[in-house]
């Protein structure tokens, strides 16, 4: 009897090409979720059983790289642009095996370019920034982390100025404290506040009290933070 391993291989189609091609993922029933950081980044009992590491499909033929937050219509001309900017410089690779996280966030910032390429919308680049700097958070390099950090931020906030987080996952209340988190984790302690309160002023209404305890004690932490601050000087 043969036993089953924590990965496998599923069959998936390009976006762009059509091309099919296998893409590794994780079993469910493997996934051990150790917690959650305040910015919802998972954290998983074992490293290497690690679903982010695989939430990208690459494809060998054409480059184009996608999750299954990329939307299938492409606008027109953007094939085009795919072309000439990602497949004819593309060097046929295979990510279809084990990644390590180098390799993943490799995977990660072609899914970047293929979003920017494609056009998708603010709210799915900005999720792809954010787990690019999650993976970042795993190894000794914090500069690369902040950097990620900013750029989900500003798409973040462009999400919600033009509303393209609706009808997605992301609530209202959830895009808002995130936004709030990523200023906190950058120090921009004035924004941070700002957003945090647009979040506690949702808290009648709201359907997610966690999100809503979460930014409480977030903003505690921050007002703490800044009294030892000026306590200190």
């Amino acid at each position: 009897m043969t036993d089953i391993t924590p990965f496998y291989q599923k069959k998936v189609v390009c976006l762009c090409c059509k091309n099919l091609f296998l893409s590794t993922k994780v079993r469910t029933r493997f996934i051990k979720l150790s917690h959650h950081e305040t910015d919802f980044r998972p954290v998983y009992k074992d490293d290497e059983i690690n679903p982010l590491l695989y939430n990208v499909n690459v494809c060998p033929e054409c480059g184009f790289s996608f999750t299954d937050d990329f939307t299938k219509y492409f606008v027109p001309a953007v094939k085009q642009d795919i072309e000439e900017r990602l497949t004819n410089q593309w060097i046929k690779q295979d990510f279809s095996g084990r990644r390590s996280i180098t390799e993943a966030i490799n995977t990660y910032k072609l899914a970047i370019l293929s979003a920017s390429l494609k056009r998708e919308k603010s709210i799915t680049t900005a999720g792809l920034y954010l787990r690019t700097a999650w993976l970042y958070r795993s190894t000794p390099d914090e500069q690369q982390e902040n950097r990620f950090l900013a750029l989900a931020l500003n798409e973040y906030i462009k999400a919600y100025m033009n509303d393209d987080f609706k009808g997605t996952e992301m609530s209202e209340t959830k895009i808002l404290y995130l936004i709030a988190e990523l200023q906190l984790r950058l120090r921009n302690l004035r924004e941070a506040a700002s957003y945090f309160s647009k979040v506690l002023a949702q808290q009648k209404n709201s359907i997610e009290p966690r999100i809503i305890e979460m930014a409480r004690e977030r903003w505690h932490e921050m007002r703490d933070d800044y009294h030892k601050a000026v306590h200190l000087t």
